[in-house]
């Protein structure tokens, strides 16, 4: 399931109460849910939306955390 789906659920909140909450509309969250990618400025408005409503949530919860970078061999020296 969508991070974003997991989020509003969270909440407890619909999409129609979210998109007022965030500043979108009830089709922006459909699409948020459906995998397209929140603009960070909108990421920050769930944010504080979450937070106003009591639950703490990061960037990190709206789009999951970075992946892991592939180790770097030292370099060789001659």
């Amino acid at each position: 399931m969508n991070s974003i789906k997991l989020l509003r659920e969270r909440l407890g909140v619909t999409q129609e109460a979210m998109a007022a909450g965030i500043g979108v509309t009830q089709g922006n969250v459909s699409n948020y849910e459906r995998g397209q990618q929140m603009p960070p400025e909108v990421a920050r408005k769930l944010i504080t939306y979450a937070h106003g409503l009591g639950h703490a949530i990061t960037f990190d919860d709206v789009y999951g955390p970075l992946p892991a970078l592939p180790r770097c061999r030292p370099a060789k020296t001659k």
